[in-house]
């Protein structure tokens, strides 16, 4: 209901969400502009919208830019809409008209014709064949639910054709298994390369999964820029550096702490001491994907190896 005077810049709108550019939509009333912002920001998993979102500004037009009534910053689009075409009150079943896409310098004041006010231009092509079978569904007056569950699974099925080749990429980044041992640091998780990723869309990319065609790569270099693959990256390399740890104190407990322990100072054994105890709390405190068998495990290994020292250290350690 929402998307019905725009479904043919579906694809701009979603190219616009992903790349976390300035968006503002200007309606009659509040109820039309925060049904449609709602439903932009549905358009995308959580970690896409990373740049704030705010489905009403009130009156305080000036403070729009600061994130008011639209995704973000007002600069670069605006997407205006009158009564007749935005308004789930007046959707009749007709053919709703579409509004053009117009350019941005022509928003000069509030009172505009509906329309989207860019200067933006889309690295892929349209779906025709979505946008054909989504206006006949309209003229057919198919339910909204069943239009809305067509449009919803394209724009899930785009998303994911666009980030599984990151995901792939990403995932070739983390340090080998068997990399890991137990008495030494868990190696690093190797840097992203943009230029290593653009190599491997020759044969891993989103032409496998996605029909659509146009300047995928042109659209990935684009994300790189935007605040989006940086709460994206964020993330991801956070859930990376967390496994490492857990598999680093999963190594840890497979090993043989009093073989370990023979030949070692106690200078040594007490550091051991102090660093698997950081370990396991940071591993509490930070939700670590480790099971808690493991964990308490590594409590007996510190225990065992406090029982090995001098009564004097003992104290101290226990204390």
């Amino acid at each position: 209901r929402c998307f019905q005077p725009v479904l043919i810049h579906i694809q701009m709108l979603w190219e616009l969400m992903l790349l976390g550019e300035p968006l503002v939509v200007m309606a009659p009333s509040p109820t039309v502009s925060s049904e449609l912002v709602l439903a932009l920001t549905r358009a995308l998993p959580r970690w896409a919208l990373g740049t704030g979102w705010a489905p009403w500004a009130g009156r305080a037009f000036p403070r729009m830019d600061q994130g008011g009534t639209g995704c973000a910053r007002g600069q670069s689009v605006s997407g205006a809409g009158a009564e007749p075409e935005l308004s789930p009150l007046s959707v009749t079943g007709d053919l709703p008209k579409q509004v053009k896409v117009k350019k941005l310098a022509k928003l000069k004041t509030l009172d505009t014709k509906p329309g989207i006010y860019t200067s933006y231009k889309t690295f892929l092509h349209k779906d025709k064949t979505l946008i054909k079978r989504l206006l006949k569904g309209i003229q057919r007056k198919r339910p909204s639910e069943v239009q809305s569950a067509l449009l919803r699974r394209h724009l899930l099925e785009l998303t994911q054709s666009f980030i599984i080749p990151l995901e792939h990429y990403i995932a070739s980044l983390m340090p080998l298994q068997r990399a890991i041992t137990p008495w030494k640091n868990p190696p690093q998780i190797r840097p992203f390369c943009q230029e290593d990723f653009m190599k491997s869309l020759e044969h891993a990319g989103p032409q496998l999964t996605c029909v659509l065609r146009g300047d995928w790569l042109g659209l990935y270099r684009r994300f790189f820029k935007s605040p989006n693959f940086d709460g994206w990256f964020r993330q991801r390399h956070r859930e990376m550096t967390h496994k490492l740890e857990a598999l680093h104190l999963e190594a840890i407990c497979e090993a043989d702490i009093v073989a370990w322990m023979k030949d070692k100072s106690e200078v040594e054994i007490v550091d051991l001491v102090l660093k698997l105890r950081e370990k396991l709390v940071r591993a509490r405190c930070q939700h670590l994907p480790v099971k808690e068998e493991t964990l308490q495990r590594v409590g007996l290994y510190i225990d065992t190896i406090i029982g090995s020292l001098p009564e004097d250290l003992q104290a101290v350690l226990h204390h």
